[in-house]
């Protein structure tokens, strides 16, 4: 009996806490943009409602966009540069970018990238943020 109380006691703990991890690992999508022309230049505003992030992910559909570079604007008037210099083909996503100090209210993500490829469907960003 002992070792049944034991048991059960060890498997509730172990639940709350991978409970407690999948809850921080949590991903909200924040926006989404369509890169219409060969360059393009976007901004995606995030209201303060949504809360505050420790990091952000980009996911790229329909067709490749290569990225210049993203501008991460904050609550608090600061600015974070971010350069990805890189072509994410259609399905796949950046690698996740931790934002600097504790979790901070994300005002705006500025995009700056162009079509990967003039052959395939007009690409779509979709942001995520994880709190």
């Amino acid at each position: 009996m002992n070792h049944r109380v034991r048991t059960c006691a060890l498997a509730a703990t172990l639940a709350v806490g991978l409970a407690t991890t999948i809850h921080a690992q949590r991903w909200e999508m924040l926006g989404e943009s369509n890169v219409d022309g060969v360059v393009d230049h976007d901004r995606i505003v995030v209201t303060a409602a949504k809360g505050s992030y420790q990091a952000i992910r980009i996911n790229v559909e329909k067709g490749p966009i290569r990225f210049d570079r993203v501008v991460v604007h904050f609550g608090n008037g600061s600015s974070d540069p971010i350069s990805i210099r890189a072509v994410i083909p259609a399905g796949g996503q950046t690698r996740v970018i931790d934002l600097p100090g504790e979790k901070r209210i994300i005002e705006s993500v500025e995009f700056w990238y162009e079509r990967a490829s003039l052959t395939s469907a007009k690409p779509k960003l979709l942001l995520f943020g994880r709190h």
